[in-house]
């Protein structure tokens, strides 16, 4: 028997400001909505034009932290990672499920917003977890995530690539 495979790339547009929270041990989690164009012929005229699909992405650690710092809405980011599906009941009862990207790697691409336009990469490599979330950060609206649910980084504390710069690219 064959075994699976979860793997997706994309590189799009983030269509609002990053939003960071914690995970109720602690773990930081940013949640990014990216928009990745499709290009497709209109069948009546015959031009071709773009066709947007949205995603949403789960960043862990200290990885996180970062895209919260550092990116904006409108910035370009090449993400990779896996999908999850989660299911969750809100709190008047009704069951809702979603398909989400958990980012192992986010790459800031193109020059940041009132920069010099002198772009760069910025990837991290896997995530770590253990970290606390910064206080003064933005809070996410959405569901609320349970420890079993994130199948997200490790617990424990983790020395990251880089994490000495103060700039991640």
């Amino acid at each position: 028997m064959a075994g699976s495979v979860n793997s997706v790339v994309i590189v799009g547009n983030l269509t609002r400001d990053p939003e960071l929270r914690a995970t109720p041990s602690g773990t930081s989690v940013c949640s990014l909505r990216v928009a990745v164009n499709d290009r497709v012929k209109d069948p009546t005229t015959g031009e071709w034009g773009d066709k947007p699909n949205y995603f949403d992405v789960d960043v862990f650690g200290g990885q996180g932290e970062r895209c919260a710092q550092y990116l904006a809405k409108g910035r370009q980011v090449a993400v990779a990672g896996r999908l999850r599906w989660r299911e969750w009941e809100t709190q008047d009862g009704q069951k809702r499920q979603a398909v989400s990207i958990v980012a192992d790697n986010v790459q800031f691409i193109g020059p940041r917003e009132g920069g010099s336009g002198a772009g760069g990469g910025g990837g991290y490599g896997q995530q770590q977890g253990g970290y606390q979330q910064p206080a003064g950060q933005r809070q996410g609206q959405g569901p609320k995530f349970n420890e079993q649910d994130l199948d997200g980084p490790p617990a424990g504390d983790f020395a990251e690539p880089g994490a000495d710069d103060d700039i991640p690219f």
